[in-house]
């Protein structure tokens, strides 16, 4: 174990130098470490069962942050003016993305039960704050088409968990189709998960603003504040009933509004926090989980897989975006950028006990194989397509992705994904 760690230390230390400059290529820090991971799964220096463990609870910590983070940099009043494209995207793309991705597990999985094959496409439909990062942070990105992605990504995971709990208790048979239960379930997620965020990121802006006007805290402590303000949006919201994911997200989008860019510290603090986790999470994830998963693939799997990446999402969200001033461009950029990441492994994860083995395991399967095909397909394609769409957007000049918004909005951060710039007065 020791020497296992020792590894992780010296390839983490090694990476994060050579970080900026991998960054202009097509090697992403999740495709790197989910491959450390697996490498080091044969050496027998980890044992996988603690490592899985580990890696539930990695993976969370790492997705409230990133929601966090990722939402207090969203300019929450440009977001108001320009809303239509995520609402369209979370409202109808991800219901038909879970509906036609039913569809397409069931002729690949004809035998299979169809809470089973709904339960599959819920865990495949929400894409991953993480592996969007190249991105969401690429500035040649027109501003607009990335706070959408960020949004996007920020809720879906959590307007896809109550389907996929409902699923995976539909598929074990322990509740009907019809119960009121599950719609209370439901609204509550989808109700008190923003009111306790929201909540959460104004009062705890609006104190950190106070005590840094009054010099009663410094720099360091604004970072701490900043991530504990996080994890109390996630808990206190878990512990009403409310969706902690989706709390976590409204909180940092609330936070960042009060805030608006003043507390330099804090998000400085919470990338570097964010990129380690993230960095632990993939490593984790292709030691504990990628080797028998691999094993596992099955060929009726990988089409599944593929047909989502490259079809199912795509489709919903060319439909959610029908009669929107978004242009063909960037229905088919936002189609194709939809990685699945964390919150699909973590979804799997979830339901695995609840569920009879002889389907929790190809579930858990299908689910952790469709994160490294993902990880590889969009780290491969982000660089260079991020460069494509931002040239086409460009060359429609009078496009409504290059449209300016009616007052002066804070940028978007547009740091480097895998690395902090030199400069740390980018914000």
């Amino acid at each position: 174990m020791t020497s296992g760690l020792l590894l992780l230390a010296v390839f983490a230390a090694g990476f994060a130098m050579l970080a900026k400059r991998l960054s202009s290529t097509v090697l992403t820090a999740p495709m790197v470490f989910i491959a450390f991971g697996f490498v080091l799964s044969h050496t027998g220096l980890f044992p996988h069962s603690s490592a899985e463990q580990l890696l539930h609870i990695v993976a969370e910590i790492a997705l409230i942050v990133l929601l966090f983070l990722d939402a207090a940099q969203i300019d929450l009043r440009a977001l108001r003016e320009r809303h239509v494209w995520p609402v369209r995207m979370l409202t109808i793309g991800l219901p038909v993305s879970i509906l036609l991705g039913t569809v397409a597990a069931w002729l690949f999985l004809p035998h299979w039960p169809m809470f089973a094959l709904a339960l599959v496409a819920s865990i495949l439909a929400p894409t991953d704050a993480a592996l969007g990062q190249a991105v969401v942070t690429n500035p040649v990105v027109p501003e607009r088409s990335r706070r959408a992605l960020t949004v996007e990504s920020g809720l879906n995971d959590g307007l896809a968990l109550p389907a996929v709990l409902l699923f995976a208790s539909l598929t074990a048979g322990v509740a009907e189709p019809n119960s009121t239960g599950w719609l209370l379930f439901g609204a509550k997620q989808l109700v008190l998960g923003p009111l306790v965020g929201g909540a959460a990121g104004l009062v705890g802006g609006t104190v950190l603003m106070w005590a840094k006007n009054r010099n009663l805290t410094a720099d360091a402590f604004e970072g701490v504040g900043a991530l504990a303000l996080a994890g109390a949006a996630y808990l206190g919201a878990t512990a009403i009933g409310g969706n902690g994911f989706i709390s976590a997200f409204v909180a940092g989008l609330c936070f960042g509004h009060v805030v608006k860019g003043q507390c330099k510290f804090v998000y400085e603090f919470t990338e570097s926090e964010g990129l380690m986790l993230t960095w632990s999470a993939f490593f984790l994830l292709g030691l504990a989980l990628l080797p028998d998963a691999l094993q596992h693939l099955s060929w009726p799997a990988l089409a599944i897989i593929l047909v989502s990446l490259f079809v199912v999402r795509p489709l919903a969200i060319w439909l959610s975006l029908v009669g929107t001033d978004a242009s063909v461009t960037t229905r088919l950029f936002f189609g194709w950028f939809g990685p699945r990441g964390l919150a699909t492994a973590l979804f799997a994860l979830l339901i695995v006990p609840q569920i009879d083995h002889s389907l929790a395991q190809p579930i858990l399967a299908l689910a952790i194989n469709a994160v490294w095909i993902s990880a590889l397909l969009h780290g491969l394609s982000a660089q260079p397509g991020a460069k494509w769409y931002a040239a086409r957007v460009r060359a429609m000049g009078d496009c409504a992705e290059m449209r300016p918004i009616s007052h002066t909005a804070k940028p978007l951060i547009t740091i480097d994904p895998l690395h902090p710039p030199d400069d740390q007065s980018h914000r």
